[in-house]
């Protein structure tokens, strides 16, 4: 494994998709710490090429993977599999094996938010995130009645 700046947030995402990865490169570019941990290898392939953090790849509901990445040492967990019950898991046992304080997780069925009520986990909803954006956008396009 490589070293991390000491000075800095060690950063743990755990899913390489478009916005893990496009969190990862970003988080990099501003110099972070950052390991990304995904179980598709190809999935890396979105990662930027001046990318400076670590990646690792396999199952994040894995406790030993969790441990090659280094979840002990990581400040923050970022949850952003395409799956829900998998980030409900993985979010679950970053907060009680591990008792990481910021966790955030995204999660694309609003109902199942009652399972993340009692970890206080931060949850991210693409879906109502969307929304509020072009709500936002719609608010800035006047119409002239005729």
């Amino acid at each position: 494994m490589g070293v991390f700046n000491k000075k800095e947030r060690y950063i743990l995402i755990i899913g390489s998709g478009r916005l893990g990865a496009s969190l990862a490169n970003d988080l990099s570019e501003r110099e972070e710490n950052v390991i990304i941990v995904d179980a598709d290898k190809s999935s890396f392939r979105k990662l930027s090429p001046s990318f400076g953090g670590l990646t690792v790849t396999g199952d994040g509901t894995d406790l030993t993977i969790l441990k090659e990445a280094q979840i002990e040492r990581a400040d923050v967990v970022v949850v952003v599999t395409d799956n829900d019950n998998s980030n409900i898991m993985i979010s679950q046992i970053a907060k009680i094996i591990f008792k990481k304080d910021q966790i955030i997780s995204r999660l694309y069925d609003p109902d199942k938010k009652s399972v993340y009520e009692e970890f206080d986990i931060d949850l991210i909803y693409p879906a109502i995130l969307s929304v509020n954006e072009i709500n936002r956008l719609l608010k800035g396009i006047n119409i002239e009645e005729n």
